[in-house]
C-alpha cells in the first residue's frame, strides 16, 4: 500500500503543510502575505481557530458600511483589513482556517482568475465532504443547503495566487451582531440576518475528521510535506512590509464621523 501511494504521488507537484492551533488571526494573514509574494513554493496553511474574536474585512471594504462600529468599539473589537478581496467575517475558537497559496501553473486546468480557482476548490472541498447531503460551491460560498458555512477569499499576482476560507464549525450567534447587512450580497441569502443566513459545521462534520479529510484530499493533487513555523518565518521574514494591517480605534471612530455627516448630507 506504501509503494502504491508512492508510485501515484510521482509527477505530483511539491506543497508544504503548515499547521497551527490558535494562531492569532493577524498572524496567519501576515504569514500568508509574506509566502504569497516572497516564496516560490505551493504551500497549506491549516490554523484551527483563532486565540480571540476579530473582524476582517477584504482590502476594499468599508467600516462604515459593514460593521457596527459603536459596539466594536464598546466591546474592543479588533478590525482587521486583509490583503486579499471577499467580504467581511467575524472570527474565533470556533473557526477553522484553510489556505492554499500556488503558482499559476502548478494545478493543471486551473487559471490564475477568481472564477476558475473557485470551481477548483468546489471540487476539492467536495472530496471532503462527500457524502455529505447539499455540499455545494454557491456563489462563491461554501454551502449546506442554502445556509452559509465556509467564505472565501482570494488574492492574485502576477505568478501566483491565494484562496483562503474561514470555516464556521461553530461560531457564538452574539458576535454576528457586530456585523451588518451588506449592501452587496449572494442572491441567494435573500436578505436573511446573519443568524438565519449562516450554520455551524459542527452539525455535520466533527472538527478533526474535517481536517484529515482536508488532508487527504490535497494528498490527490499535491507531494504534501509538512514544515514547522520556525523555517517558515525564518526564511520569509527578512525586508518585508505587509499590506494586512489592524484598523485603529481613530480610523473607526472617523468612520462613524464621515457617515454621520453623509446622512446629513442626503437628508
Amino acid at each position: 500500500m506504501t509503494m502504491l501511494r508512492q508510485a501515484t504521488k510521482v509527477g505530483l507537484p511539491f506543497m508544504n503543510l503548515v499547521r497551527f492551533k490558535g494562531l492569532p488571526i493577524l498572524e496567519q494573514l501576515h504569514l500568508e502575505e509574506k509566502l504569497l509574494r516572497t516564496s516560490s513554493d505551493n504551500w497549506c496553511i491549516v490554523n484551527d481557530g483563532t486565540n480571540a474574536p476579530a473582524i476582517v474585512m477584504g482590502i476594499s471594504g468599508k467600516p462604515s458600511e459593514l460593521i457596527e462600529i459603536g459596539p466594536v468599539l464598546r466591546d474592543h473589537v479588533p478590525v482587521i483589513k486583509r490583503f486579499s478581496g471577499g467580504g467581511t467575517v467575524i472570527v474565533d475558537s470556533g473557526t477553522i482556517f484553510v489556505t492554499l497559496i500556488c503558482n499559476k501553473d502548478v494545478v493543471p486546468g486551473v487559471q490564475p482568475y477568481p472564477r476558475s480557482i473557485m470551481s477548483w476548490s468546489g471540487l476539492l472541498y467536495s472530496e471532503v465532504f462527500q457524502g455529505i447531503d447539499g455540499f455545494q460551491l454557491r456563489e462563491n460560498d461554501y454551502v449546506f443547503g442554502d445556509h452559509k458555512f465556509g467564505g472565501n477569499a482570494q488574492s492574485i499576482i502576477k505568478s501566483r495566487w491565494i484562496h483562503h476560507t474561514s470555516f464556521l464549525w461553530d461560531y457564538d450567534s452574539r458576535n454576528m451582531a457586530y456585523l451588518k447587512l451588506p449592501a452587496r450580497a449572494p442572491k441567494y441569502r435573500s436578505a436573511r440576518n446573519h443568524a438565519e443566513f449562516v450554520c455551524r459545521m459542527k452539525e455535520y462534520m466533527p472538527r478533526s475528521i474535517f481536517i484529515e479529510r482536508t488532508m487527504k484530499a490535497l494528498e490527490s493533487h499535491f507531494s504534501v510535506k509538512p514544515v514547522n513555523l520556525d523555517a517558515v518565518v525564518g526564511s520569509h521574514s527578512s525586508g518585508y512590509v505587509h499590506s494586512t494591517r489592524l484598523l485603529s480605534k481613530h480610523e473607526l471612530k472617523d468612520a462613524v464621523t464621515t457617515l454621520l455627516e453623509s446622512r446629513a448630507l442626503s437628508g
